[in-house]
């Protein structure tokens, strides 16, 4: 029998979510610095800068498909925002807020330029799942809760490929659960965005199972310099010649700027294509 062909992810308005001017690259594309600026991709895209964008860039009917659910766990009760298939979903993409963030972050349809509205609609158009989960804290506790959610879905969804985003210090949740037994064995991508490196990923399961790894960071981040991240990404290669991982650097982009900017199908369909 012929192996299944993997998921890839329709079109949904890739013209406006296109990656500016590419201003070089490296690696064969793994590393790529792209034009950010601020005066377009900002106050140009947004009605009222950083809080509403234009309305051609998002599609508010994916509002049926959004349910504010919780779930009750031997880590605890896990609060958090589900869009699309609960049960037998073809593919689950997870988004983890950074400080002072909560679980309506990731499904706030018009900031960050509209982009979370954007993989709502990727995953419901697509027969996916995407949740917004709040924890509560960046260390082992969090990364239970989120495991536990993790674990949930993916019993309602076995066919389902995982994928977890981490924002800025949600990144530290991305690292623990990749090295967890559970989850480090059952993910299938993490993305980065505008968040911290973690060395003992070279220790994880999730690093021996060669998971692909995106990284999205502006030049000008304050928090976590991306020469820093750079460095990282760097070392994953180095150690582990032809591993499957990806930089976006935005250049003049400061800390959100990765999580306005990054293309969230191009990635995925880039995951999905490498799945096993």
């Amino acid at each position: 029998m012929a192996a299944a062909q993997p998921l890839t992810l329709k079109p949904f308005k890739d013209d406006l979510f296109a990656y500016p001017a590419l201003l070089s690259s490296e690696k064969g594309d793994l590393y790529r610095v792209f034009d950010y600026r601020e005066l377009r991709d900002i106050n140009q895209r947004d009605e009222v800068p950083e809080r509403r964008v234009r309305s051609q860039y998002t599609a508010l009917g994916v509002r049926k498909a959004q349910q504010d659910l919780t779930l009750k766990s031997e880590a605890g009760t896990v609060r958090y925002i589900a869009v699309g298939n609960t049960k037998g979903a073809s593919v689950i993409t997870l988004y983890l807020h950074g400080q002072g963030g909560s679980r309506r972050q990731g499904v706030d349809d018009f900031t960050f330029g509209g982009n979370f509205n954007r993989i709502k609609n990727l995953m419901a158009e697509n027969g996916g799942l995407y949740l917004s989960p709040d924890f509560p804290d960046f260390g082992d506790r969090g990364a239970a809760q989120v495991a536990a959610l993790i674990d949930h879905y993916a019993e309602a969804s076995p066919g389902a490929k995982i994928f977890v985003a981490c924002g800025s210090m949600g990144g530290a949740l991305c690292w623990k659960l990749a090295a967890r037994k559970d989850t480090g064995a059952r993910m299938d991508g993490l993305l980065l965005l505008g968040s911290l490196w973690d060395e003992s990923f070279f220790t994880s399961p999730a690093f021996r199972r060669k998971v692909p790894v995106f990284f999205a960071q502006g030049s000008k981040d304050p928090v976590f310099p991306v020469q820093n991240q750079e460095a990282f990404f760097r070392s994953i290669l180095s150690k582990s010649p032809g591993y499957p991982a990806r930089f976006a650097r935005f250049e003049t982009g400061t800390h959100g700027t990765p999580i306005r900017m990054a293309d969230w199908r191009e990635t995925l369909n880039w995951m999905l294509s490498l799945a096993r």
